[in-house]
């Protein structure tokens, strides 16, 4: 095992070396004030960073400086020097404090190793505070006294999992594994074709174990549930593996050491060949657990999800997910925050499955797994919107040339997409009947008829992006009563009125905010009168709430339109340990027709949840038009 963090001091010992033939252990260790083991230690460590080039070789506790290549030395040495304020950094200082105790084999004393970094002693203690708060979440101690020294404490799993997770490649980056150990890893995996990735990951995880098991430090037991693994038809793979391996070393392996570096092929990513996926055996499992997951969101988001040609993939990732959780071997995913900002929905999905999952396993799941299931419910969501988009009927009418008219057609066919059929009238031949036929009317000019499509008057000149979004709105025309076909990004704001808006500055709870707004609906005709109840029950189930909004929803059969309502209270209203302060109440039509509109609505309030300064301005408007002022984002910005 290499490690920059020695060469600190190791500059300084080359630095000795250079100035005197031979030197005596005891004078080494007088001049850099710590033990003779110390500096053994280090001179060990010296000669593996600059073999073959040079060699510090002792006899009888003198140790002279041999050099064999001059000019690789001098690189060498210019490498230490240039390594010198490697401790600089509190991160480094951390890992350098956490290699030196994960290698000793007794306990290290706090002076000898803050001397050793060449840092003070408070700084040592500051630096050991943070290390000690960042391996408890890995159930890890350092126990030990100034006097005594330090040890590094823990279930050898958990010290694996540290490392794996942490300092894997600062510790073992140039571990000198075997090449005939890698060349068999190599071979093997050639035959199996699960690809480099699962490779690299085995890889590291064989270079641990076999480190560690090497040095005394086994894995020992482990809990029931990994003996299992051992039944998998892959784990043979592994298990003649490690046999070829096992000769060649002249060691025999336990099961649990087996065991562990079989965890990255099980928690393996899913493969992307469909033919290398398929080789795994599916668990029987996780169709049932799939089925549940989608019916949880069917019940607390009202939106059916369709897997369609992904579900055998979708099943792959939930098994190889379950088992990362179940067998603790982490995924870490480098766009989870850019996940959780582009498709909040997705995200919120992806949140009720975590909550089954929990459920089902009693795995707490990662915000890094979330990230994965994600981008499969976003998946799933265009999938879906793609397979119910109807063909979208566009008539064009056009008052200037022939040639004109065709130049506009062109442009427009590059914004619209594959589901519109695109239709050029010139302005002297459109009716009525005509247009009405159509979903939806782009004009250069003013029509000289009625028309009870929704209009978008165009130029020959027209910012494409807006048209886009104006086009995107009209296909909501037949689900909300007043559209407005503006360049404001929320659809939401066309299913708003002044009725619709609620300043709940005299309810004193969350329930009585919530119990007004279904009142004053229901008297106005706009929900049933059993509406409440159902409401009620189903917040019982659990309530859709997030930071300072929520979003209680059930079936209203007062009509087949969406409902959608906003409250705002005056001053935050504690509920479920969260400070509400903003409701979407939602009536969902009992059909599902419209769904697509619910979903758009659904993806608006998400991004809500994420802009501070919008849900601000939204919980202190005074009355509807100051919503509307709030709820209005510019298409583009």
């Amino acid at each position: 095992m290499k490690s920059s963090f020695y060469e600190n001091r190791l500059a300084q010992l080359i630095h000795i070396f250079q100035k005197a033939q031979s030197m005596t252990v005891a004078t080494l260790a007088s001049k850099l004030d710590v033990s003779e083991r110390t500096i053994r230690n280090d001179i060990k460590q010296l000669n593996e960073v600059l073999k073959p080039h040079a060699s510090i070789d002792g006899m009888r506790g003198n140790y002279t400086l041999r050099i064999f290549d001059m000019t690789q030395y001098r690189k060498m040495v210019e490498q230490l020097y240039r390594t010198d304020d490697v401790l600089n950094c509190v991160t480094n200082r951390m890992e350098y404090i956490f290699e030196k105790l994960l290698q000793a084999q007794e306990p290290v004393l706090m002076d000898e190793l803050a001397y050793e970094m060449n840092i003070a002693r408070t700084t040592f203690v500051g630096d050991l505070k943070k290390l000690r708060a960042e391996l408890q979440q890995y159930n890890i101690s350092i126990v030990g006294k100034q006097n005594r020294g330090l040890l590094l404490c823990g279930c050898e799993m958990d010290i694996r999992k540290y490392v794996l997770e942490n300092s894997y490649h600062t510790l073992y980056g140039e571990y000198p594994l075997d090449a005939e150990i890698v060349q068999m890893v190599t071979k093997t995996f050639a035959k199996s074709s699960w690809g480099m990735s699962v490779q690299q990951s085995f890889l590291m995880f064989l270079t641990l174990m076999l480190d560690r098991y090497l040095k005394e430090h086994g894995i020992g037991t482990l809990p029931e549930q990994f003996y299992d693994l051992t039944e998998r038809q892959e784990f043979a793979f592994v298990d003649t593996l490690l046999h070829h391996i096992e000769q060649f070393l002249h060691i025999t392996l336990p099961i649990e050491e087996r065991i562990f570096v079989f965890l990255p092929i099980i928690g393996m990513r899913t493969p992307s060949d469909l033919e290398v996926m398929q080789c795994i055996s599916l668990d029987n499992s996780v169709q049932g657990l799939m089925e549940r997951v989608l019916e949880r969101i069917k019940i607390e988001m009202n939106i059916t999800i369709d897997s369609g040609e992904f579900t055998e993939e979708f099943l792959y990732h939930l098994m190889f997910m379950v088992n990362r959780l179940r067998f603790r071997v982490r995924l870490k995913n480098p766009l989870v925050e850019e996940l959780q900002k582009k498709y909040p929905l997705a995200y919120r999905m992806a949140n009720i499955a975590a909550n089954v999952i929990q459920e089902e396993y009693d795995c707490v799941v990662s915000e890094d797994e979330k990230g994965y299931l994600a981008s499969y419910f976003s998946i799933f969501l265009e999938e879906n919107s793609q397979k119910h988009k109807k063909v979208f009927h566009v008539a064009v009418v056009c008052g200037t040339g022939r040639v004109t008219a065709r130049l506009m057609a062109a442009q427009l066919r590059k914004v619209l997409d594959s589901s519109a059929e695109l239709t050029v009238f010139p302005y002297d031949t459109i009716t009525s009947d005509i247009l009405n036929g159509y979903d939806i009317v782009l004009t250069t000019v003013d029509l000289n008829c009625s028309c009870k499509r929704p209009v978008i008057r165009i130029y020959e000149i027209f910012q494409e992006q807006e048209l886009i979004h104006k086009i995107e709105k009209a296909r909501y025309w037949d689900q909300i009563e007043v559209p407005v076909l503006d360049n404001n990004w929320f659809v939401m704001a066309s299913l708003l009125d002044q009725g619709k808006f609620f300043r709940l500055d005299t309810c004193t709870s969350y329930e009585q905010g919530i119990a007004y707004m279904v009142d004053c609906l229901t008297a106005s005709g706009q929900l049933d009168k059993d509406f409440k109840e159902r409401l009620q029950c189903r917040e019982e189930r659990g309530s859709m709430v997030f930071d300072t909004i929520a979003i209680p929803h059930t079936v209203q059969y007062a009509s087949d339109k969406l409902v959608l309502a906003i409250g705002v209270f005056e001053e935050p209203i504690t509920y479920q340990q969260h400070h509400v302060r903003i409701i979407f109440l939602l009536a969902l039509p009992e059909e599902s027709k419209q769904e697509e509109l619910l979903i758009r609505v659904y993806d608006e309030i998400m991004h809500i949840t994420q802009d501070t300064a919008l849900l601000e301005k939204i919980a202190n408007a005074k009355d509807f038009q100051a919503l509307l002022h709030a709820l209005y984002l510019q298409v583009g910005r």
